[in-house]
């Protein structure tokens, strides 16, 4: 699928909507092709630009969605052409990815969660969408490209050959892991996407959906997990602010020179 590039704050992304991406999986498995499907929010962004081995991720993805209306709201006010459609959180996407995978047969493998969690997410799904074939393998484990636990994973997750498969470790692990072991996975579509199951399974609760249209999710999450959210949530977006008037001066600039 051809999708514009657009620059936002130092990184590229695409404007899909929730259809679209869903869209583009299908294409993927159609053209028996593995892409990397990522996304940005503004956690990603802070590390993004202070973690090396983050941009070289970034680098290699194929497709990058937006994930946080804040972003959408930042872009708008650089002239992108953001809309609300275009911020799709897996909180959201996971149930119409699911069923889209359930009608379409497609196999799907998510890695990561503590030991039962994932579990028990995929039986949620399962009972939503009786045709689901999803399956699971808890995210602890030891990631090092060497070792023998990692090895049996990858061995695990082609015995499968899950057409999706959803890794699930938190930012920057899930994008490391994945760097590290892409060429060694055969699947259609890799999508690093946090802590999804978390959300299906309960563990983690899941912010009533007007806060995330509202673009105020952040708040409900800082509220609910102050002691491991205040930083990102607190410190790190004046990093993005920093961004963002940097890009707005850039953009008034060049502006005023161009109407000269």
């Amino acid at each position: 699928m051809k999708s514009k590039w657009y620059e936002l704050l130092g990184v590229k992304v695409n404007l899909f909507s929730m259809i679209q991406l869903n869209s583009l999986i299908a294409e993927a498995v159609k053209l028996n092709t593995r892409w990397i499907i990522a996304n940005h929010n503004l956690n990603s962004l802070y590390i993004y630009h202070h973690n090396s081995q983050m941009r070289t991720f970034y680098d290699m993805a194929d497709y990058i969605h937006i994930d946080g209306m804040a972003l959408v709201l930042l872009g708008k006010f650089l002239r992108l052409p953001c809309e609300r459609k275009h911020r799709v959180t897996y909180a959201d996407w996971v149930w119409s990815l699911m069923e889209e995978a359930a009608q379409q047969n497609w196999r799907v493998l998510y890695l990561g969660s503590k030991p039962g969690v994932a579990d028990k997410g995929a039986a949620i799904l399962r009972d939503k969408y009786p045709q689901l074939e999803i399956d699971t393998i808890h995210g602890y484990f030891d990631p090092a490209p060497d070792s023998s636990e990692n090895k049996a994973i990858l061995e695990q997750i082609n015995a499968y050959q899950p057409h999706v498969l959803m890794v699930g470790m938190g930012m920057p692990r899930q994008e490391q892991w994945i760097l590290d072991n892409v060429d060694s996975i055969k699947t259609n579509a890799i999508l690093p996407s946090g802590a999804c199951i978390d959300y299906v399974a309960g563990e983690v609760a899941t912010p009533p959906r007007w806060m995330g249209k509202a673009g105020l999710e952040w708040l409900y999450r800082l509220i609910t997990e102050p002691k491991r959210l205040w930083k990102r949530y607190l410190i790190e977006p004046w990093f993005i602010l920093k961004l963002f008037f940097g890009e707005l001066w850039t953009f008034y600039v060049y502006k005023k020179a161009y109407l000269k």
